[in-house]
């Protein structure tokens, strides 16, 4: 088996490979058909009742971030993921069952919206983490990746099988097909070995529940940096459907048809950008640092193409930068938290990518509306490349190296130790290519990756 897929070498993670590849291709026709359900059906095109029906969906991650930490470090993850897959499966069935009798009103929708948010907000950092247990740690990263190509091939397939079968046979009967999907996971999981293969210390009663999370995340200098770094570019860089539908419609004037495209394209990049990191071996912060950069320096050349072309052009190359950004600062923070606290790091680390985008979405949109739709995409770029650029600094500093260019020949970039009297290298500086220990890290300043 190939370097990239060498993660499903293992039984259980092939096993959840392969059950959420399935289950994400049903979630991604639900969000297509409700999309269509509350614009076209429930209302006449009212784009407010789709952006309330967004925010119910994805705005729980910010409220229950600590109550999802908690669970993920505290209960057992198989069990908890077979009550939150059969959960999402139980409210797509009674959407499906409430469209398909004719029944189905706008607040159906707005609360069982509501409800697959807070289920999702519970699955999303017990999923993240539990991929750890399938796993060992040197595949982590390949793990990761995997997980998002299979976001991204369901994120191409899914849309466009939900526009054939709406068509076909309505929106009802694709709420029903996304519920059947969630029973490929909870059969795989129920097929997993009882016995993890990867051992999961669990708190001690008592401890500081989500408050002890952030106290470790503040002690961490490094996982501060990544924060903010996923923070801003999750916040006012990732509004991809909000900025694309901006760009396409009213900027080029293409419709619908321009707006999925654009979609497919973008997905492509993202799904090319998935495969490329589960290459990697180890995460590394000269990645990270220049993903985001890239990204920026991207989102800001396709806001300013004279034409639709060339605005194709750009985005696979955006979705690269953004997908490559978003898996490297996972398995990072993954690879270098403590197990015991890693399922309250991972939700405070999704809230910021997915609950900030819902922050974000508006402010975004007004500046798009005020200002033109290019400044929608160029308001979260600039930020997004400056704030690389300030990590990338930071980490530096902390490091004690500096950036050497050598003109011979060839020219060549690297990294060098910058002398400090009285105090010993405790530390790599040499460019190393591994992602800093967690003792490690608390002992001296993070090796920065060459």
């Amino acid at each position: 088996m190939s370097q990239t897929f060498r993660s499903l070498h293992h039984r259980d993670y092939r096993l959840w490979f392969s059950g959420a590849l399935v289950s994400n291709t049903g979630t991604w026709m639900q969000r297509v058909a409700q999309d269509w359900l509350v614009i076209q059906v429930l209302t006449d095109g009212s784009g407010t009742a789709g952006g309330i029906t967004t925010g119910l969906q994805f705005g729980p991650i910010l409220l229950l971030a600590p109550v999802a930490g908690t669970v993920a470090d505290r209960f057992p993850q198989r069990r908890t993921l077979m009550v939150t897959q059969a959960v999402m499966g139980l409210l797509g069935l009674v959407l499906g069952a409430l469209v398909i009798s004719g029944a189905a009103q706008l607040w159906h929708v707005y609360v069982l919206a509501a409800l697959l948010g807070c289920a999702s907000a519970i699955d999303g950092p017990v999923r993240q983490t539990f991929v750890g247990q399938l796993v060992p740690r040197e595949d982590l990263p390949n793990a990761i990746g995997l997980n998002s190509a299979s976001f991204n091939s369901a994120r191409l397939v899914g849309p466009a099988l939900a526009g054939v079968l709406i068509a076909w046979i309505g929106t009802g009967p694709v709420f029903v097909l996304n519920a059947l999907s969630f029973v490929a996971p909870l059969v795989m999981l129920h097929l997993m070995r009882p016995a993890e293969p990867v051992p999961r210390p669990k708190p001690a009663k008592g401890s500081g529940g989500m408050r002890e999370g952030l106290a470790y995340v503040r002690a961490r200098p490094d996982l501060v940096a990544i924060f903010v770094l996923v923070g801003v570019v999750g916040t006012f860089g990732l509004n991809f459907q909000l900025t694309s539908a901006l760009m396409t419609s009213v900027e080029y004037g293409t419709g619908s048809a321009g707006y999925g495209l654009a979609g497919t394209v973008l997905a492509v990049g993202s799904l090319a950008g998935a495969l490329v990191a589960a290459r990697r071996e180890r995460p590394r912060y000269r990645l990270l640092v220049g993903a985001a950069v890239a990204f920026g320096v991207l989102a800001s050349l396709a806001a300013v193409m004279p034409t639709y072309g060339l605005y194709l052009l750009v985005l696979p190359f955006m979705g690269l930068a953004s997908l490559t950004l978003l898996t490297t600062a996972n398995a990072t923070v993954q690879m270098s938290t403590e197990p015991a606290v890693r399922g309250r790091v991972m939700a405070l680390y999704m809230s910021l990518v997915q609950g900030g985008t819902v922050l974000g979405g508006p402010f975004v949109g007004w500046v798009g509306t005020a200002f033109g739709p290019s400044w929608s995409v160029l308001v979260g770029s600039i930020p997004s490349a400056l704030v690389g650029v300030a990590v990338g600094v930071f980490l530096l500093r902390r490091a004690r190296v500096r950036v050497s260019v050598s003109w011979r020949g060839a020219p060549r970039v690297r990294l060098v130790p910058v002398p400090e009297r009285g105090r010993a290298q405790g530390h790599q500086a040499d460019g190393g290519d591994t992602t800093p220990t967690p003792t490690a890290i608390k002992d001296s300043a993070p090796a920065i990756k060459d």
